[in-house]
Formats: structure tokens, C-alpha cells, sequence
């Protein structure tokens, strides 16, 4: 049977190092390892100049070079003969393998350390699989196919919801069902672009809603400044992002007003996938698996797909609630709140960075903080408690010039603040584009500005 390099495709997964040995123009043998290998197209092949000196200079003394790649399921071996062509230090092929050297190196804090300066390009001349001894048996994936039926059916799903926080839920869901990743997150950028806020997440113990992470930092911040996918396909090999931010993580967040980040020690691969609209990240979808490689080409444009849905309708939810005339807000009750043991209950608002903090408890801050901060003034002044987006994107950003036009997720972050901490306030939905502050009967709220 002829190999091609499409029957190689659990090699280019960079779960098991490559191996690259060339030769002096005396001959004198020179073997070292390659962090990436990236095919091409069905006659190509792509390598990282991350080279020792002698493995560069061999190569351009002798541009025959042999490759050893490793297929990541079975463990069987294949050797490739390929021939140099050229160095790329731009294009789509260098941005691609730049992004991927990127992607690990974000794992151990270096991705502004270990930059790639070029991509040097092989042509593949012979491929052989290495004899074993062993009969290679190819171990479970555990992944899931993923039909083109259940695919369109998921994107629809997304698609017809109308309310924000459906949506997000509807992108976990699927995630969840499509590709059997029981673990994801949804990240969306503050109004500064300093950093990234937790809106939803999957699977974790801890829920992680408000937490942040620089937009700079991992993968995530890798697939907000290019735009693109960023994976990494064996965190065994690097040390976990989380590991890196442990230090500084919530802990206790009444005191830190830092929330802790949802994290899964068992992971193996991670993916962070960009919803763009009109070439603006909106969110990043960061999902994780404990397989290693979990994430092909399938899985790629599986999310890719799912999250280009869910950006499309978070921007139509936010546009729907935002043109939703003010109507009065209906009678009947639409939620509980939570009881409470005093008659008192005690808002400490902060103005430097609008954190709200309820009987002692932190809330949360930025522009969800100041959201709360509003609405309590007006309850306080006007006794009221309906609201409407549109009253609420006006008078934020009368008092912050910078305000971006991000409210319903704002409201998402918020409301799903106040229910999980469980404060005696709450936020409720009564319409398109309304709100409702619910208060417990019988309470009054007190209310400091620091």
C-alpha cells in the first residue's frame, strides 16, 4: 500500500515529538528533535526553524533530510524522506505554525519568548512505515463522529434563541452533545479589552461566572489577538495555563474581588475558538478534553461552525433588546427573591472600579457593577424596580464615555451573579428588552458609596 501524508494525519498532532536527522556535507550524521510538523498539502511538509545551529547548517549543506513521525494513537512509525524548498517568514503557512509554537508556548508562559522567526518548507520524496515487531492496535479516541444532520440541527438550535443567555446555553449544550466535551467556557471582552470576563461555563466545580483573565495570557488571549484557533493537543507536555494563574485566583474574592476560574486539572487537550462578527471577537469559546488530540479537523470545524452561530445570535439578541420599545412592565410576579434574615440590606458600592458588594458579600464590578449601582439609585430615589435596556444603555454611557455597546451581557454576567451568590436581590427578565429588580417585600435597601 502507497502511505500519503493524509494517512498520517495522528502524526501532525504534536502529541509525540518528531524526530529530524540530516547530515554534514562530510556526511557526519546529526539527529535532534522538532517541536512542529505541519502538513501542507498531499506533497508537503512544514517545519518550525527552531533548529540547533547544526541541524540548520546541515540543512542548508545537505538539503536531504530524514524525518521520523509517530502516529499518536497506535504508536506506529513512519520515515519520511524530504527535500528543503524555502524559509517563509510571512503568509498563511507562517502565521499558521506561528500560531501553533504560540499555542504551547503560551502553556509555560513564554509565548512572547519563544516567537518563531521562519517556516521552513520539505518536499516530501518517500514515505515508509518503520517495521515493529508488535502488531500496532490503534487505541479508542473516544471521540464521537459528528454528522452533518446533527451539525445543521445544532447550529439551528443556536441560531432561533433570542435571548442571550440562551444562546450561551445552547453553544454549551451542544458542545456537550456534539463532541462528548463535558468541560467549556464562553469569555467575553470587558469594555477596556484588558481582559476577558467568564459569562457561562460547563462541568466544573466551580462555576467561575465573573472571573477574568488577561486578554494577553494563554490561549485564550491567543485566539482574541489573532482571531483564529489556537489548540493545544497534549497539555502533558506543558505545564496547564491554570497552573500559572493559581497564584493569583480568587481565593477568598471578598477580600481579592478576584473570582476563581473554572478549571479542570484533567485535561490533556484545550481548544479556544473566537466568535467573530464582522471580524470582532464578541466572545472565545475555550473548551477542554481529558483525550489527548481530541481535537481534529473534524472537531475544528465542528466549533468553528457553532461558535460563528452563536456569535450571529448574541449580536441579534443585543439588537433586539436594544430596539425593544419601553413598555409598561407586566403585574404578576415573575420571581422570588431570596429571603432574608434582616429588615436591611446593606449595598457597599466602590467607585474606582464599581464593585458592589451585598450584605458583605462581593458581587461583582465593571460595568455589570455599575449596572447595579443604577438601578438601586433609581430604586432608592424613584422606588422604582422595572427597567428597560434602552433607559440603562443611555445613562451609562452618560456617566462613561467608553461604554461599548455590550449590555445584555453585561445583564447575563449580573443576573447570574446575584442568583448564584444568592443575595436577597435578583434580577428577572419580563420582556424584551425589561427588567425587573426583585426585592424582598417588607426590606429596605441601604446603600454607600466608597
Amino acid at each position: 500500500m502507497t502511505l500519503r501524508l493524509a494517512d498520517l494525519s495522528a502524526c501532525f498532532d504534536g502529541v509525540i515529538p518528531s524526530i529530524i536527522a540530516t547530515a554534514a556535507a562530510d556526511g557526519t550524521p546529526n539527529v535532534s528533535y522538532l517541536s512542529h510538523v505541519v502538513r501542507v498539502d498531499d506533497d508537503h511538509v512544514a517545519l518550525s526553524n527552531q533548529f540547533f545551529a547544526k541541524t540548520a547548517a546541515n540543512i542548508r549543506a545537505n538539503p536531504l533530510v530524514t524525518l521520523i513521525l509517530v502516529d499518536c494513537f497506535t504508536g506506529e512509525e513512519y520515515l519520511l524522506d524530504v527535500r528543503f524548498v524555502r524559509s517563509l517568514d510571512s503568509g498563511p503557512l507562517f502565521e499558521g505554525i506561528a500560531r501553533h509554537l504560540a499555542a504551547s508556548s503560551a502553556q509555560i508562559g513564554m509565548a512572547n519568548v519563544m516567537k518563531l522567526k521562519s517556516a521552513d518548507m520539505f518536499r516530501v520524496e518517500a514515505i515508509g512505515m518503520i517495521p515493529s515487531p508488535l502488531v500496532p492496535t490503534r487505541s479508542e479516541t473516544g471521540k464521537p463522529i459528528i454528522g452533518l444532520t446533527a451539525l445543521a440541527a445544532a447550529v439551528r438550535s443556536i441560531e432561533r434563541q433570542e435571548d442571550m443567555g440562551a444562546v450561551i446555553e445552547q453553544l454549551l449544550q451542544n458542545v456537550r452533545r456534539l463532541l462528548d466535551c463535558r468541560h467549556a467556557q464562553i469569555l467575553a471582552p470587558d469594555t477596556t479589552g484588558g481582559s476577558l470576563i467568564t459569562i457561562g461555563s460547563l462541568g466544573y466545580d466551580n462555576s467561575g461566572i465573573g472571573s477574568e483573565v488577561a486578554s494577553n495570557e494563554g490561549l485564550i488571549g491567543l485566539a482574541v489577538s489573532s482571531g483564529k484557533i489556537a489548540k493545544v493537543s497534549d497539555m502533558s507536555r506543558f505545564r496547564r495555563f491554570g497552573d500559572a494563574i493559581k497564584a493569583t485566583d480568587g481565593g477568598d474574592e471578598d477580600r481579592s474581588r478576584n473570582i476563581t476560574r473554572p478549571s479542570f486539572d484533567g485535561a490533556r487537550s484545550q481548544i479556544a475558538i473566537p466568535l467573530l462578527t464582522n471580524n470582532e471577537v464578541v466572545a472565545v469559546l475555550l473548551t477542554e478534553s481529558e483525550r489527548p488530540a481530541a481535537f481534529g479537523a473534524d472537531e475544528e470545524a465542528a466549533l468553528e461552525m457553532l461558535a460563528a452561530s452563536a456569535a450571529r445570535a448574541m449580536r441579534g439578541a443585543e439588537s433586539l433588546a436594544a430596539s425593544a420599545r419601553q413598555e409598561p412592565a407586566p403585574d404578576h410576579a415573575v420571581a422570588t427573591p431570596c429571603a432574608t434574615d434582616s429588615d436591611v440590606i446593606r449595598v457597599v458600592h466602590h467607585r474606582f472600579d464599581d464593585s458592589v458588594f451585598v450584605d458583605d458579600a462581593y458581587v461583582v464590578k465593571g460595568i455589570a457593577g455599575a449596572i447595579l449601582r443604577q438601578m438601586l439609585e433609581w430604586h432608592r430615589d424613584q422606588r422604582r424596580i422595572d427597567f428597560s435596556n434602552r433607559e440603562l444603555r443611555l445613562a451609562l454611557a452618560a456617566r462613561m464615555p467608553d461604554f461599548k455597546d455590550n449590555l445584555e451581557t453585561r445583564l447575563l454576567l449580573l443576573r447570574r451573579r446575584l442568583d448564584e451568590k444568592e443575595t436577597p436581590l435578583r434580577l428577572a427578565k419580563t420582556g424584551r428588552g425589561q427588567l425587573r429588580l426583585l426585592v424582598p417585600d417588607l426590606a429596605s435597601v441601604e446603600m454607600r458609596h466608597d
